[in-house]
């Protein structure tokens, strides 16, 4: 009789264990989908999720600072009362150079319209040079933290798991939306008009 049950143990954890394998080749944006796929591209892609925290939801406030690629300081301190929009980006990411356009014409429209709206990159895996050169080619006039080691990840209370991700953050600063994947221009206008409201 044991000897009986262990085999049926044995037969009911391998049949979990490649539904649950099966279960994750399902979703082609997944971690493990992604690993198994061998495209080597060294990193997660989100698949465009948004979310949304309700006020009362919110937890604290981010405080992040650090050095801009042009080598001058940023902190969060400079950005008071205005919301912040963060986005968690790397040359050599091709979704991050796709949604890069889309991120300068709603930076630009915030500035055009006055709105208390500050935006900041945070590159990573990126030297200096390569960082400002994709800048560069797409005209992209907001600033960017340099690549730091990952601390000014550290500061995002792990909402970054996929590249590329933006936050916006509300005029406390706290976490108010994320898109885990590329955003459009009219999809982080709406978020971040939502935060303003909300503020």
């Amino acid at each position: 009789m044991t000897r009986v049950f262990r085999r049926l143990t044995a037969g009911a954890v391998a049949v979990l264990l490649a539904g649950s394998l099966a279960a994750c080749s399902d979703d082609p944006n997944s971690i493990g989908a992604q690993a198994n796929k061998g495209d080597s591209k060294g990193y997660v892609a989100g698949d465009g999720t948004i979310e949304q925290i309700g006020s009362g939801e919110r937890g604290k406030p981010v405080s992040l600072s650090g050095k801009l690629l042009d080598g001058t300081q940023w902190s969060s301190d400079q950005a008071t009362g205005k919301v912040v929009v963060l986005n968690v980006w790397g040359a050599w990411c091709p979704p991050c150079q796709e949604e890069l356009p889309h991120l300068q014409k709603a930076w630009t429209g915030w500035q055009d319209s006055g709105k208390p709206v500050v935006m900041l990159g945070i590159n990573q895996r990126d030297s200096v040079q390569r960082a400002q050169a994709m800048l560069d080619k797409f005209a992209i006039s907001y600033p960017s933290l340099a690549e730091d080691g990952g601390r000014a990840l550290l500061s995002l209370q792990g909402k970054v798991r996929a590249y590329p991700t933006t936050l916006v953050l509300d005029k406390q600063h706290r976490i108010a939306a994320r898109v885990s994947g590329e955003v459009t221009e009219s999809t982080l206008n709406g978020l971040v008009d939502d935060v303003l409201k909300s503020s």
